[in-house]
C-alpha cells in the first residue's frame, strides 16, 4: 500500500508481505505509538544512516501493540491508532513502513530467528535503528548488545540511540500517557513534539448542546483511552479545514452520568459533521467536569469555556501534528 507523504512523495506500507520497494532499506524498529521525539531520534539515525548508505530508510513496527496481544485483560491507553500512527510516520521523511501482525507466531519468533530470517533473509536490511531499551524476540531475549554482535557479524550497522530528556523527564510513550491522563495536554505536546491528538466518526448525540446554544459535533474515543475527564481547548481538523473549538471529555455528570463521549463545540464554524471523520487535536486545559447547580450555571460556565479556548488557541499559534495523507 502507498500512502502520500507531507512532502507529497510515496510512502509505501508493507503488511507482512514481500518488501518489495522496502527490500534493503535501513530500518528504524519501534512499537512507535504516539511517534514522539523519542522516537524520531531512532527515525532520525535511520534517516542519517540511509542516506550515508543510498539506501530507503523505513519503520518496522507491530500491530497490535504488543502489550496488547501479551496482556489482553489489561486495558492500554493507546497514544495513536495504527492508521494515524502510519499518518505520523509518513511525515517524519522515511520512505515507508513495515507492519508485523503480532500474533501467537510472532510471539514465538526467537530473537535469533527474526535477526537472521527476517531482517536479513526477508528484508535484507541496510541498517537497524533500535532504541536504547529495545529488546525483542520470545521472552524479549535480544537485547541492543545482541542485535549489534548480530549486526557485525552478519554485516549490517546497528546504531543504538540513547534516551532523550525533556528538563530531567524522559521522553516515553509512558511518560505521556501518565501526563494525558492528568489532563496536561501542554506538557504532553512537548514531549511529543506536537498536540495530541485522536481521530473518529462524528455520531448523533442526544442535542443537549444545541438546546444550550452550543451545538457539539460528538466522538466516541476508545474505551481504552485515559486521557482525564474535562474540558480542553481543541484545533479541529475538517475536510484540511482548521476550526478552533471547544471540547468536553467525560461522562456528563450535570445529565445523565453515561459512557465517556468527547463533545466538540466549533467556534466560528456552520455545517453538517455527521458521518464525517475529524482529526482533533488537545490544545489546553480548561478545567475539571462537574456538575452544577442549574442549566443557566452551566451556560455561564460554557461561555467562560468558550473565552478561555479562544485565548488558550491564540497563545498556540498554528499548532497542529504533521500528518501524512493516507
Amino acid at each position: 500500500m502507498n500512502v502520500e507523504a507531507s512532502s507529497g512523495r510515496p510512502f509505501t506500507v508493507v503488511t507482512d508481505g514481500e518488501p518489495g520497494a522496502l527490500q534493503g532499506a535501513v530500518v528504524a524498529i519501534g512499537n512507535f505509538d504516539g511517534v514522539h521525539r523519542g522516537h524520531r531520534e531512532v527515525i532520525g539515525a535511520a534517516l542519517q544512516r540511509a542516506a550515508s548508505l543510498g539506501r530507503k530508510a523505513a519503520a518496522l513496527t507491530f500491530s497490535p501493540h504488543p502489550r496488547r496481544f501479551l496482556q489482553p485483560d489489561t486495558p492500554m491507553f493507546s497514544l495513536s491508532s495504527d492508521r494515524n500512527k502510519l499518518r505520523l510516520l509518513a511525515a517524519t521523511g522515511l520512505d515507508g513502513a513495515i507492519v508485523f501482525r503480532f500474533d501467537a507466531a510472532f510471539a514465538s519468533t526467537t530473537a535469533e530467528d527474526f535477526v537472521q530470517r527476517v531482517l536479513v533473509g526477508k528484508f535484507g536490511v541496510g541498517g537497524v535503528a533500535i532504541g536504547y531499551d529495545f529488546h525483542f524476540g520470545k521472552g524479549r531475549a535480544g537485547s541492543p548488545n545482541y542485535l549489534s554482535f548480530e549486526g557485525t557479524r552478519l554485516g549490517f550497522p546497528v546504531d543504538v540511540v540513547p534516551p532523550l530528556e525533556d528538563e530531567g523527564r524522559p521522553v516515553s510513550s509512558g511518560a505521556i500517557r501518565e501526563t494525558l491522563a492528568q489532563g496536561k495536554v501542554v506538557e504532553a505536546a512537548e514531549l511529543l513534539g506536537a498536540p495530541w491528538f485522536i481521530s473518529g466518526e462524528v455520531i448523533h448525540g442526544e442535542k443537549r448542546g444545541r438546546d444550550l446554544g452550543f451545538p457539539t459535533a460528538n466522538i466516541r474515543l476508545d474505551p481504552s483511552c485515559g486521557l482525564k475527564h474535562g474540558i480542553y481547548a481543541v484545533r479541529v481538523d475538517i475536510d484540511s479545514q482548521r476550526v478552533d473549538g471547544v471540547a468536553s471529555f467525560g461522562t456528563r455528570p450535570m445529565f445523565d452520568d453515561g459512557a465517556p463521549l468527547l463533545e466538540i463545540f466549533l467556534l466560528d464554524y456552520e455545517g453538517n459533521l455527521y458521518g464525517k471523520t475529524l482529526d482533533v487535536a488537545f490544545i489546553g486545559w480548561i478545567r475539571h467536569e462537574q456538575k452544577f447547580s442549574s442549566i443557566e450555571t452551566l451556560k455561564k460556565h460554557m461561555m467562560a469555556d468558550v473565552a478561555q479556548a479562544r485565548e488558550a488557541l491564540k497563545r498556540s499559534g498554528k499548532a497542529f501534528p504533521m500528518l501524512g495523507k493516507i
